[in-house]
């Protein structure tokens, strides 16, 4: 296998939504590839036709294209492995089956779904008992063809384990007489999940199979077909899971219950396809040295197998977030007015002011897009607000000087011949210098007089320049009066 190309799969059924858990799992399928040359392939399983979701195969087009995980191979594009959805490969899955029969490797199974239930609720262990493993081919052959449905079943060992080596746990056994015979084909003619899975994944040249360490157990399966085939078996990366931590700090696998637990919704918080990408990349992984942004290239760089942990990882909502804010901070002015443009719509449209001046003092202080709204609003419509407001140990100011204070900054500011940041600077910083006060000391009272908050983005000045002269004194009159 070492003189292979590396192909790695993600194969997701159209259910939904992309779980993080799916998508961190893809992104590991694509930087396994892609770090050592290798190929990495879309494939489609919609077999499972009672979940299949309408739409969702466009969700995980428009996610991958989102998160920058480009397909060397899949439906859209083709290859040389296709069809590359698993329902238009249904006729290549029964003559393997078929061919375990001749084999004796595997046999059909005549039992009826009530026999199975009645066995299942009488048994302990709940299992099949292989009424069907010997009768003989003839019979088996002569049954079928009277039209009695049937699955197959391939026929585990009785005695004995079946081991594995996986690149991350490492070896793994399981005791056989632990293993039922797994059903190959439904009543149906369709391929049960395990089995299409490692049909699928031989003729398509993997040679890296990656998934949650969820299916450790079921990877014996897997392995006792490609043997029973004489097949190369893949190489199994099963990687951890992924926690989630609730308000009193108890941890389980990550769930609605934790918060928005896929690349859509987190996307429509306000999150960044970068910053998600980032944060999951070290969900299960850890780079060689300390480095943390990391861009999609650096990714497939620096990313190994190696570096994948057996541990659980834990989904940290506020890590996610300072990835979040640290990626806006990096961004363009244009890049940040870019992707704040809708939330700055929703919360100051119609109002006529400079969106280019409000990113500029929003880019350096958000962390998460969605919070544009909340931070911006009071431009659009000042909130009321009690006069204590006014009152600031820091600044030095109280309701006893800050009329006095606003007073003096509304004569400057009105006599002002032009209205722009530098005109506004200079006014309030010289009424400042000439009245032996420190600047802040006259910023306050002007910054709640024009905002109404007590914590804005930006200062008295960036806020004057924004709202522009007339809203900008209207405000203040307006503050005066509250304090008189």
């Amino acid at each position: 296998m070492a003189n292979k190309t590396v192909r790695t799969r993600y194969a997701p059924s159209p259910t939904g939504s992309m779980h993080i858990g799916n998508l961190r799992t893809a992104l590991y399928e694509f930087l396994i590839a892609k770090s050592q040359g290798g190929d990495f392939v879309l494939r489609i399983e919609d077999t499972d036709r009672e979940r299949y979701v309408d739409g969702a195969v466009d969700i995980i087009y428009k996610t991958l294209q989102a998160a920058g995980i480009t397909h060397d191979e899949g439906p859209d594009i083709g290859g040389d492995y296709g069809p590359y959805v698993q329902s238009e490969r249904k006729d290549m899955y029964m003559p393997y089956a078929q061919r375990l029969i001749d084999e004796g490797k595997a046999y059909r199974c005549f039992c009826t779904k009530e026999r199975l239930e009645k066995l299942q609720e009488d048994s302990v262990g709940g299992g099949y008992d292989r009424r069907c493993r010997d009768i003989p081919k003839e019979e088996s052959d002569a049954i079928a063809a009277s039209g009695v449905p049937y699955v197959i079943r391939q026929k585990m060992p009785l005695d004995g384990a079946t081991a594995f080596e996986d690149a991350v746990y490492g070896t793994i056994s399981v005791e056989n007489s632990e293993l039922q015979d797994q059903i190959l084909i439904k009543t149906d003619g369709y391929p049960t999940y395990n089995f299409a899975n490692v049909i699928d994944d031989h003729t398509m040249g993997i040679t890296h199979v990656v998934r949650g360490s969820e299916y450790l157990s079921s990877t014996p399966k897997y392995n006792l077909l490609y043997e029973a085939f004489g097949w190369e078996i893949p190489t199994y990366i099963h990687l951890p899971l992924i926690m989630g931590k609730d308000a009193d700090g108890n941890i389980s696998k990550l769930s609605k219950r934790h918060g928005s637990t896929s690349f859509e919704e987190l996307v429509a918080e306000g999150y960044l396809p970068e910053a998600i990408i980032n944060y999951i990349a070290l969900l299960g992984w850890c780079p060689k040295d300390n480095q943390e942004i990391f861009t999609l290239n650096e990714l497939i760089s620096a990313f190994s197998i190696d570096g994948i942990s057996k541990s659980p990882a834990i989904f940290d909502y506020d890590k996610l977030e300072w990835f979040n804010g640290e990626y806006i901070k990096a961004m363009t002015a244009e890049q940040f007015i870019k992707a704040s443009d809708a939330y700055l719509k929703s919360a100051l449209g119609g109002s006529g002011l400079d969106f280019n001046k409000v990113a500029a003092i929003l880019q350096q202080r958000v962390t998460v897009l969605n919070q544009i709204p909340d931070m911006v609003s009071f431009l659009a419509k000042q909130p009321d607000y009690e006069k204590e407001l006014f009152v600031n140990k820091k600044s030095k100011t109280t309701l006893e000087n800050a009329p006095q204070l606003l007073k003096m900054s509304y004569d400057a500011l009105s006599a002002l011949n032009s209205w722009n940041h530098d005109s506004i600077h200079e006014c309030l910083i010289n009424l400042a210098k000439d009245n032996g006060l420190k600047n802040g000391t006259v910023m306050w009272p002007v910054r709640i007089a024009v905002s109404g908050k007590a914590v804005t983005p930006g200062g008295a000045i960036e806020i004057l320049d924004i709202l522009g002269r007339e809203e900008s004194l209207k405000r203040m009159e307006k503050g005066l009066k509250k304090l008189l």
